[in-house]
């Protein structure tokens, strides 16, 4: 999974934000949705040692084949901070990249 905003964990204001992605959202390969029998707008869930995200699917040729990426600044379920480690440098208090390994597949069971 790789981080939203610019790569360096920043996103524009709030407004400015959920006016590009209203809602989360998990973005993938149409080669992965293949792999996993996933259309646009089906309900993803993304699973890591940490947690599990559920979002509709966005299919796009403009991501890598082994990548998933989900926006940070969203709340709720599909929330992508609940996949990754909360770890932060004890001295400037930065937070690790926003980077970890997660497996994807069709939410079963789930509103």
């Amino acid at each position: 999974m790789t981080p939203g905003g610019d790569g360096q964990g920043r996103w524009p204001p709030r407004s400015s934000a959920t006016a590009i992605a209203p809602g989360p959202f998990a973005e993938l390969h149409p080669l992965l949705a293949e792999r996993i029998g996933a259309s646009d707008g089906d309900e993803l869930a993304v699973v890591s040692r940490r947690g599990r995200a559920v979002a509709p699917a966005i299919i796009s040729r403009g991501i890598r084949p082994d990548t998933v990426f989900k926006p940070f600044p969203l709340p709720g379920q599909g929330r992508a901070n609940s996949l990754t480690d909360p770890a932060i440098d004890p001295m400037s208090r930065m937070p690790e990249l926003k980077v970890c390994a997660v497996g994807v597949e069709l939410a079963r069971g789930t509103a």
